[in-house]
């Protein structure tokens, strides 16, 4: 068996051109090389969606506002999904710029909950670590788990600093007059709060989140 692959042209940032023409690159990928377990695995991670009943009609792709700012669309998302095309899916930037808005959910006439599906090869995407470098959403996610995971609590203060450092340090000068603010005012504190008993709380995310990977220290 042999999988076509189509990816629209990006620009030197990794980011979608947003020109109108877009560069079409063909890639052929072998069944060998494909993971054919992947959309039943997301399929049951993502509560048991039915992938495999999608018909591939496209009123997800045509009902999303942000599909033209997408690699691949909703409807080519969920046919790579179902056909193992495990590295594309968790390396489009499609599934971070779902908004969450569950046009795709409401529309969808197999009543697939689409934005569930995102969710959950968003999770799968950062517990392997391949999502674009210095992309602020999933290291901002990772952060924020990672934070309360090992204290019980988060701090604002000190989430933004993790952001700041692993993606762009010059942010933290342009909103600096914004941040000494916040802390004059107490909505913001960069003491680290910690809770008791941390350790039933890291049972509790282990046993809701079986896939995800221990925090990196």
């Amino acid at each position: 068996m042999i999988g076509f692959l189509s990816t629209k042209h990006r620009n030197k940032n990794g980011s979608p051109s947003s020109g109108r023409i877009k560069k079409v690159v063909r890639r052929v990928k072998y069944e060998s090389e494909l993971d054919l377990g992947f959309g039943e695995t997301i399929a049951e991670r993502a509560y048991g969606q039915k992938l495999l009943s999608c018909i591939q009609c496209g009123t997800c792709s045509a009902t999303c506002p942000l599909s033209y700012y997408m690699d691949f669309t909703p409807r080519r998302v969920i046919a790579m999904v179902r056909e193992g095309f495990r590295e594309e899916a968790l390396n489009s930037f499609t599934i971070w710029l779902c908004a969450s808005c569950y046009s795709c959910t409401v529309q969808c006439p197999r009543q697939i909950h689409i934005t569930d599906v995102m969710y959950t090869l968003k999770r799968e995407a950062i517990a392997r670590e391949m999502f674009p470098r210095r992309y602020p959403i999933p290291i901002l996610a990772r952060g924020f788990f990672d934070i309360v995971h090992r204290n019980g609590r988060n701090s604002e203060g000190r989430l933004l600093l993790y952001l700041y450092l692993r993606t762009n340090i010059l942010k933290i000068f342009q909103n600096t007059r914004l941040g000494l603010h916040l802390l004059r005012r107490g909505r913001m504190s960069v003491r680290q709060e910690k809770i008791h008993r941390k350790e039933d709380l890291r049972s509790i995310l282990g046993a809701v989140s079986p896939t995800r990977e221990e925090p990196r220290s």
